[in-house]
């Protein structure tokens, strides 16, 4: 196919030849998106990545030798890739969304989900967006809520100041930069500054693994407000 300008190109990994040529097209009819290449795993997944160098990546979570998660790895943790990953996963796979989520995966779309969730997801995450299924925060919030919380000290949060862990703690319950500034009465810019000095102390990659370390930590709880 000859590239199309503007369009979103795809690389799809997943080691069932049906499921990829059905993701392939689903995506292809799609006006706004190309299929640049598939893989059959994780490994051969990221060497078509770094030839490539599509805008998202299809990634299953299970597959031979090199499974998802590794293969995410592997692709944000190369510098000279700018790829979003958007992990498919089934319903049961709650750890592994964890983990590729902690990996800085953009996003996590059940494969049961309707045709146009998928489309939906690799335009969202392709615009710099964050997606995660309802049905997988649900079951990570509830994963989240079992979990033994360690102590804050000598943990992470030791480094902040009490005004990042205040906007840490907002973070986590899902505000906006100028909805932290209007809680806690400063400005937005400053708010932003806190921000980033909280994802370099942490070092983090951006705001969604901020969240999850804050959770992680029992800095934020389900269900706060």
């Amino acid at each position: 196919m000859t590239e199309s300008a503007g369009s979103i190109r795809v690389v799809i990994v997943d080691d069932q030849a049906l499921v990829r040529g059905g993701l392939r097209m689903l995506l292809e009819a799609q006006g706004d998106i190309e299929v640049v290449d598939e893989a059959d795993d994780g490994g051969s997944g990221v060497v078509a990545v770094r030839e490539h160098r599509p805008d998202v990546v299809l990634l299953d979570v299970r597959m031979p030798e090199i499974d998802g998660i590794e293969a995410a790895r592997r692709i944000l943790d190369d510098p000279s890739l700018s790829t979003r990953v958007l992990m498919l996963t089934t319903f049961d796979e709650d750890d592994y969304v964890y983990e590729a989520l902690r990996a800085g995966a953009a996003g996590f779309l059940l494969k049961s989900a309707p045709p146009d969730d998928l489309v939906h997801a690799v335009r969202v995450v392709h615009s710099g967006q964050k997606l995660l299924a309802p049905e997988i925060t649900n079951r990570l919030i509830d994963g989240f809520v079992n979990q033994p919380r360690p102590s804050q000290d000598g943990s992470p949060l030791a480094d902040l100041t009490d005004r990042e862990v205040d906007v840490l703690r907002l973070m986590g319950r899902g505000l906006s930069n100028e909805e932290i500034a209007t809680q806690l009465l400063v400005g937005e810019a400053t708010v932003k500054t806190h921000v980033n000095r909280i994802f370099a102390k942490l070092h983090v990659r951006d705001r969604a693994q901020a969240i999850v370390l804050a959770y992680d930590l029992g800095l934020v709880r389900p269900g706060s407000s």
